[in-house]
């Protein structure tokens, strides 16, 4: 259901698509357009709410990439090599803003006391030191929250691992990138041919600024942003205009019809914006600031091949292994249940979009998890996607993403921490990959539990799935036992493809 257009950004096409994109919203569609032209420019309402709700620190919305690396890299190549990144992508020098008077319209600037070197570290971990070690500091990184009078990004290299290997630990904050956009970002810091050992030239300098320029007038700032909202609804009135008049000749000619599809999309955006009062889990019901960071990895090719023989897609066939994991986990607590309520990211990125940019919208809905066959959960799970693809309420993303933000932020809270997971699947890279000359051996995501039990995040690399799995650990105590459960619930999904299995979980 997490899909990522192929990327326009790059040479080659290296991102496979694993389901329909979504179209833009007037207010996602406005604030990209200012962010392309350098001009002044806006969060989305989206991403509004995941910024104002973190002041509860069990909703940040942190997402980190850990990549384990063969050797390490030069620390001078690697550090010019991020200077040309953020040339290449210059949002990752900008900040957020919120302007006087007008605390939910929160605006993009300029970095002027941007400083490099904060925002890049080198360090080592005491020997021996090895994955466990290196995703004890990632968790560690993670619930630390960002300085938010700086750009919203840290990279740290770690050295001096087993095998003389390195880790390379990227922490983003989602209203600054996506899954997919990390992605897109990764291409323009790492490499694809093995040989390659200097950065590419540049094509600026850091001290050149770009995109919107601070300013300290609050005057100044205020009289921005009643012009992003004229500006925004004359916008909007442009390109809604020329279909007014067929909108109204549709709907005298076909009344019943015109009818039926209002009440129906009143409807779905009802289902969208529905208060959750409880957890659907009676196991999973605590939550904690307190969480733990594990990972896995199967076949990409076994788990297409096994959703395939059931007639489902690769993402049915890494929900299907989640949900088998997470019957097994409750059959353990002796709890059964039916269905369980997941939120899962659907991505509205388009190809013209540029890097980096979060371009998704989140859907809650109930997922089947009492089906023992594997088979039955793929085919069920199949037909749950596409009605959940085909709500109307998606067109509507931003508008309810600004009736929310009007909400008190207890409330918004509160229905977050009733969702049971999050799974997010992020199309990734298929061919080998070089960070100055270091080749690329992993690659694990890690999302945000956002108020949920759990986070699953999946990224294709190198024909292996590698997955990152965040726990609450109050809601999920026994994060042994859970992740036995996973690799079950995968291993029996796996199985459908009749290969020999082969996953691999930490110990």
């Amino acid at each position: 259901m997490a899909k990522g257009a192929s990327c326009g950004t790059l040479p080659f096409a290296v991102f496979h698509s694993r389901s329909r994109t979504c179209t833009p919203t007037f207010d996602d569609r406005t604030s990209r357009m200012r962010m392309n032209s350098g001009e002044t420019h806006y969060l989305s309402q989206t991403d509004t709410i995941m910024w104002m709700i973190e002041s509860d620190p069990l909703l940040r919305s942190t997402i980190l990439g850990v990549v384990i690396l063969k050797e390490p890299p030069d620390w001078t190549q690697f550090t010019a090599r991020v200077r040309h990144m953020i040339d290449e992508v210059p949002s990752l020098r900008h900040k957020v803003v919120a302007p006087p008077l007008h605390p939910t319209t929160l605006r993009w600037m300029d970095d002027s006391d941007f400083d490099l070197a904060y925002h890049i570290r080198r360090i080592a971990l005491p020997v021996p030191a090895g994955r466990a070690e290196v995703l004890e500091f990632a968790h560690t990184a993670a619930t630390q929250g960002f300085d938010r009078s700086r750009p919203l990004w840290e990279f740290t290299l770690i050295e001096g691992l087993d095998k003389g290997q390195a880790a390379l630990v990227m922490k983003v904050h989602h209203v600054l990138t996506d899954g997919v956009g990390s992605v897109q970002l990764a291409a323009h810091l790492f490499d694809f041919e093995p040989g390659i050992t200097a950065q590419p030239a540049p094509t600026s300098t850091l001290a050149k600024s770009s995109g919107p320029a601070p300013t300290k007038n609050a005057l100044r700032l205020l009289r921005d942003v009643m012009e992003h909202d004229v500006e925004g609804f004359v916008d909007f009135a442009r390109r809604n205009a020329p279909s007014v008049l067929p909108s109204l000749l549709n709907a005298l000619r076909h009344p019943q019809q015109t009818l039926v599809d209002t009440v129906e999309a009143a409807r779905s955006i009802g289902r969208t914006v529905a208060p959750v009062t409880a957890t659907l889990s009676p196991v999973m019901v605590g939550r904690d600031a307190n969480s733990r960071f594990r990972v896995m990895d199967v076949s990409l090719q076994q788990l297409r091949d096994a959703a395939r023989a059931a007639g489902g897609t690769v993402n049915d066939g890494f929900l299907a292994g989640i949900t088998g994991g997470l019957r097994k986990y409750h059959e353990r607590h002796g709890a059964v249940v039916d269905e369980l309520r997941v939120a899962m990211p659907i991505s509205l990125r388009k190809a013209v979009d540029g890097p980096g940019g979060n371009h998704v919208t989140v859907m809650r809905f109930r997922v089947p998890v009492g089906a023992a066959d594997p088979a039955e959960r793929i085919r069920a799970l199949h037909e749950r996607g596409k009605e959940v693809r085909a709500e109307p309420s998606l067109a509507y993303t931003g508008a309810i993403a600004g009736a929310l933000n009007l909400l008190p932020r207890g409330v918004i809270g509160s229905m977050l921490k009733r969702v049971d997971f999050l799974a997010s699947n992020v199309p990734g890279v298929p061919i080998p990959m070089y960070l100055l000359g270091a080749e690329v051996l992993q690659f694990y995501p890690f999302g945000p539990t956002a108020g949920s039990a759990l986070n699953i995040t999946l990224m294709s690399y190198r024909q292996r799935c590698y997955m990152g799995v965040n726990i609450d650990a109050k809601a999920i105590p026994d994060d042994d036992v859970f992740m036995r459960c996973l690799k079950a619930g995968f291993r029996e999904v796996l199985d459908l493809g009749k290969h020999k299995v082969v996953t691999q979980a930490d110990e």
